[in-house]
């Protein structure tokens, strides 16, 4: 099955350096690229020339992160495709060179703005010509389409992305959407179809005072800022060390673009993208309680590759089919809401994986690629190698002379982790080399091991930084804006993804779980 054009399922990030094989198709119409600020890439840290490992340690560190091990984490499963969702809004890269080139950061043409501001869903607009696709002929609503009838599940109206533009059965499956890479996955595409319903419920109790010229700019900006406020509150805390993204949010940065104008466009940090937000990898799990039809992990991570149309064939059908519309309860916690109405047994409810040093085994044998470049950790490790990405222990030493307060790990932490992955197969001159000078993606994950699966220490700076930076240069921004509060949760101060989803869908189980 070729799948190579869809990597980016596995890899929160997978854009960076372009594919080796197949290519990819353009992430965005070109009116949104042009009204897309141009940026590239940069380096956070120092250069890691001299301190790359060879091939054949990469090769053999990547089997032992892909030799399962690690266990579930305490996540709900749904943040790992949110954190998909929100990286297809901060980045894409149009560079295309084969894996395994040398290229500098500076060489990553981007074709997205690296800030939180939905322009994977907004595209540049409903007054664009090209992005007037995506929505309702009011110019206000965001398109959904139709699920296909199948077992006895009649055809369901507003559960799969809109679809039918194109002259050939492939180009018809395709989703009708800003970006692509939200159908590359059925988890992620349906994400994306939550998004839309939040937006048009957004519209439609916008006060009658609103004018009709705001409307839509309004409904933007209230979008925009109450999920900048949930992956501040909600997503960000549990993955990464909470006290953290306190720190940063609360008192500033102190390592990434310290002191530049805040409405500057931001760039985006090799470290974050190649490394520290490649996090989701750790989290993804083989299968999948995906609703009352596919229950038992019989939600297959193949199935969920099938079932799009980036990736699969939609199941060889025009639409999605009934019985593949996720169930929402099983992907997040709506006890945290107070609905327990909502609630799923423990044996029903989906955990992401912990996050640490160890990869599902299914993600050691990409469908698509070559054998020697089918694990996916490798390609990771590859990418850092490529871009002479700083160490771990360079970034503990650079952040901690901007005046970061981490602790190094030391040879013993990283050489024996905490049940994570067992790096007995090197040998000794490999293992040495690997603990002086620690691929940096690996660094971060042996951190979150050894913090009971939240990223700490370099980890955790790198990405509330690049987080905190992205919300301040976006459009709308509740870093600039301080005093704003959201209005659409259960109070001035609370707005969850479970909140968000309890809005979008009107907090009716028969929406959030429509299959049963």
């Amino acid at each position: 099955m070729e799948r190579h054009g869809s990597e980016s399922y596995f890899v929160l990030g997978e854009g960076l350096l372009g594919e080796a094989v197949g290519g990819r198709e353009r992430p965005l119409a070109r009116a949104v690229e042009r009204t897309t600020p141009p940026f590239r890439f940069s380096r956070l840290g120092p250069n890691g020339n001299g301190k790359q490992l060879p091939d054949a340690t990469l090769r053999k560190l990547a089997s032992a992160m892909t030799a399962g091990g690690g266990g579930l984490g305490q996540i709900p499963a749904g943040f790992t495709y949110l954190g998909q969702f929100i990286d297809h809004d901060l980045t894409f890269d149009k560079t295309n060179v084969m894996l395994g080139a040398t290229v500098s950061p500076t060489a990553l043409m981007q074709a997205r703005s690296p800030s939180l501001d939905l322009d994977s869903l907004y595209g540049a607009g409903p007054a664009d010509p090209e992005s007037a696709k995506f929505y309702e002929a009011d110019g206000l609503h965001l398109r959904m389409g139709k699920t296909s009838a199948v077992g006895g599940l009649g055809v369901k109206q507003g559960f799969d992305l809109p679809r039918g533009a194109g002259n050939t059965v492939a180009k018809k499956r395709k989703g009708i959407i800003p970006d692509p890479r939200n159908d590359e996955n059925l988890a992620v595409a349906q994400t994306h179809l939550a998004l839309i319903r939040f937006h048009n419920r957004v519209v439609d109790t916008l006060p009658a005072a609103v004018p009709p010229a705001l409307r839509f700019a309004t409904a933007r900006e209230l979008v925009t800022k109450h999920y900048q406020w949930m992956i501040r509150t909600d997503y960000l805390p549990r993955i990464c060390a909470p006290g953290v993204v306190s720190n940063v949010f609360g008192s500033g940065r102190k390592a990434f673009e310290v002191g530049v104008p805040a409405t500057d466009v931001p760039t985006m940090p090799i470290e974050f993208s190649v490394a520290a937000f490649r996090l989701g990898h750790a989290m993804i799990r083989k299968a999948y309680h995906w609703n009352k039809v596919f229950d038992g992990e019989s939600g297959t991570l193949g199935f969920l590759f099938d079932f799009s149309a980036g990736s699969g064939e939609l199941g060889f059908g025009p639409r999605l089919p009934s019985n593949w519309i996720a169930d929402f309860r099983r992907l997040y916690d709506f006890t945290e809401a107070g609905r327990a109405d909502l609630a799923m047994p423990p044996a029903k409810f989906n955990r992401a994986m912990r996050i640490d040093s160890t990869l599902t085994t299914v993600l050691e044998f990409l469908p698509g690629f070559p054998t020697n470049q089918a694990n996916l950790a490798l390609r990771n490790l590859l990418r850092a190698k490529m871009v002479k990405l700083a160490t771990g222990q360079q970034m503990a030493a650079f952040l901690t002379s901007k005046g970061v307060s981490l602790t190094q790990l030391t040879q013993a932490q990283l050489r024996d982790g905490s049940a994570g992955a067992d790096l007995s197969g090197l040998t000794q001159p490999q293992r040495t080399a690997l603990l002086q000078n620690t691929p940096l993606w690996f660094y971060i994950l042996r951190e979150a091991e050894l913090n009971n699966g939240k990223l700490k220490g370099v980890g955790a700076r790198i990405v509330a930084e690049t987080f905190h930076r992205a919300m301040e240069g976006s459009g709308h921004s509740i870093v600039r804006d301080t005093a704003w509060r959201p209005s659409l949760g259960p109070n001035s101060t609370t707005f969850r993804m479970v909140d968000l989803l309890l809005f979008a869908f009107r907090g009716r189980k028969n929406l959030l779980a429509p299959v049963g």
